[in-house]
C-alpha cells in the first residue's frame, strides 16, 4: 500500500461548487449545470459590459421609415386622353412622355393666333407708313409756308417802300404842275403883250414868233406836268395794291403754315395710332406664345426619373385642369428617423448610420446623418398642444432626423426600396 498523504482540512463553505462524489452519475449532472450556468452568467455579463460600452456611443429607434420626394402629375389644359405610354409601377427617366392629349383644338386656336398677329403686324405696318406719309408731307408743308411768309413779309415791306416813294412824288408832280402852269401864264401874258406890241410895229415879228414858240413850249411843259401828275397818283394807288396783294400772299401763307401745323397734328394722332398698332402687335405675340404653350401642355412628361405609382388615367379619359393623373416617385429615397429628445445630445450631421429595413432583414444599408429637423413633430402638427392650459403633462418627445443612405450599400436594391417601408437605425454618435 502506497503512504498517505496528510492534508489540511477544509472548510465546506469555502468548496463552491460542491464537487460530486466521484462515481456517481448525479453529481455529474449536478457538476455540468452548475458549470453550464457560471459560463453563461459569465457569458451574459461579458455582453452586458459590452453592450453598455456599445450604447455609450450609439443611439437606435425602430420609429423610422424610408421617405422620397413624390411629384404628382395632373393636367394644365382641359383635354381627351389620346394615349397613355406608361404603365404601373414603371421606372421612367426625366423628360420621358408619359400621356399625350387631343392636340386639335389647340392646334386650331394656334392657327387662329398666328392669324391675328400678321393681321396687328400688317396694321402696325399701314400705320409706320401713314406716319412716314404725314411727316413728310407736314414737313414740306411747313417749310413751304414758312418760305412763303418770309417773301410775302419781304414783299410787304418792298411794297410799303413803294407806296412811300410814290406819295413823296406826287406833291413833287403837283408842284411841277403849278410850276408849268405859272411859266404857261407868264408866256401867255409876255405872247399877249408882243402881239400888241407887233400890231403897234414895236417889235419885229421874229420876236413875236420867238415868243409864240415859247409859249408853245411851256403849253407842252403843262401837259408833262399834267401827264406826271396822273403817274404819281397811278403808280400810289398801284403801290397801295400791292401792299393789299402782298398781304393777301402773306394771309394765305398762314393758313399754308396752319394747315402744315394740323398736318403735324393728324401726323401725332398716326403715332398714337401706330403705338397701338404696335400693342395690339404685342398682344397678338403674348397670344401666339400662350397658344403655343397650351399646345406643348397636351403632352405630359416626367419632371424627374422614377417610377410610377398612383396611376389613374387611361386613354379616352376626359380630363380637367389640375386633375391628379398618377405621381412619380423619386429615386434615390433617404430615411426619417424620429429619435427621441433624450437621444440627439452627441448627435450630429455626418456620423455614420446603419440602417436596417424590415424588408430586406439580412442586408444593412449604411449612411450618414444628413441634418436635425428644426422642430418636433407636436410642433408641425395642425393643432399643435399647447401647455399653458395648466393640465401639462411631460412628454418625451420626437425629433426627426434625416439619414441619407450610401449609394454602395443601395447598389442593385435601387428598384426594390419605396417610400414608407419601416426601418431601424443606429447612429454612431462617436
Amino acid at each position: 500500500m502506497s503512504e498517505a498523504v496528510l492534508e489540511p482540512p477544509i472548510e465546506e463553505s469555502a468548496i463552491a461548487p460542491e464537487l460530486p462524489k466521484p462515481g456517481g452519475i448525479a453529481g455529474r449532472k449536478k457538476a455540468l449545470l452548475i458549470w453550464g450556468g457560471a459560463a453563461v452568467l459569465v457569458v451574459l455579463l461579458g455582453l452586458g459590459v459590452r453592450y453598455i460600452f456599445w450604447s455609450a456611443h450609439h443611439e437606435t429607434t425602430d420609429d423610422a421609415y424610408l421617405a422620397g420626394h413624390l411629384h404628382p402629375i395632373s393636367a394644365r389644359i382641359t383635354g381627351t386622353v389620346q394615349q397613355v405610354l406608361i404603365n404601373d409601377n414603371q421606372h421612367v427617366v426625366e423628360g420621358q412622355t408619359l400621356v399625350i392629349l387631343d392636340p386639335n383644338d389647340y392646334k386650331v386656336r394656334l392657327e387662329q393666333a398666328k392669324a391675328a398677329l400678321d393681321a396687328a403686324s400688317r396694321r402696325a405696318d399701314t400705320a409706320e407708313a401713314a406716319i412716314r406719309s404725314t411727316s413728310q408731307s407736314a414737313t414740306a408743308q411747313t417749310t413751304q409756308a414758312q418760305g412763303s411768309i418770309g417773301e410775302a413779309k419781304a414783299s410787304i415791306q418792298a411794297a410799303k417802300a413803294a407806296v412811300t416813294a410814290a406819295e413823296a412824288g406826287v406833291p413833287r408832280a403837283h408842284a411841277q404842275l403849278q410850276e408849268a402852269n405859272a411859266t404857261l401864264q407868264r408866256e401867255e401874258t409876255d405872247l399877249h403883250r408882243y402881239q400888241d406890241l407887233y400890231s403897234k410895229e414895236q417889235v419885229s415879228r421874229q420876236t413875236l414868233d420867238h415868243q409864240r414858240a415859247s409859249y408853245q413850249v411851256a403849253l407842252a411843259g403843262q401837259a408833262a406836268a399834267q401827264d406826271q401828275v396822273r403817274q404819281a397818283q397811278a403808280q400810289l394807288v398801284a403801290a397801295r395794291q400791292g401792299v393789299v396783294r402782298t398781304e393777301a400772299q402773306l394771309t394765305n401763307s398762314e393758313g399754308g403754315l396752319q394747315s402744315a401745323q394740323a398736318t403735324v397734328l393728324e401726323a401725332r394722332v398716326r403715332e398714337g395710332q401706330f403705338a397701338i398698332a404696335q400693342a395690339a402687335v404685342a398682344q397678338a405675340e403674348a397670344s401666339l406664345q400662350n397658344a403655343k404653350l397650351q399646345l406643348s401642355y397636351t403632352i405630359i412628361k416626367a419632371p424627374v426619373s422614377g417610377r410610377i405609382g398612383r396611376k389613374s388615367v387611361e386613354a379616352g379619359q376626359r380630363v380637367q385642369i389640375g386633375q391628379p393623373l398618377m405621381a412619380v416617385v423619386e429615386d434615390h429615397p433617404w430615411v426619417v428617423a424620429n429619435f427621441k429628445e433624450t437621444q440627439l445630445a452627441k448627435m450630429r450631421a455626418g456620423q455614420h448610420v446603419e440602417v436596417l429595413i424590415d424588408t430586406f432583414p439580412k442586408h444593412k444599408f449604411y449612411g450618414h446623418v444628413d441634418s436635425l429637423a428644426p422642430g418636433s413633430g407636436n410642433e408641425f402638427a395642425l393643432l399643435p398642444p399647447d401647455n399653458a392650459t395648466g393640465n401639462f403633462t411631460k412628454i418625451v418627445q420626437r425629433i426627426p432626423v434625416k439619414v441619407v443612405l450610401d449609394d454602395d450599400s443601395v447598389r442593385g436594391y435601387e428598384n426594390l426600396l419605396s417610400p414608407g417601408m419601416s426601418s431601424v437605425v443606429t447612429v454612431t454618435t462617436r
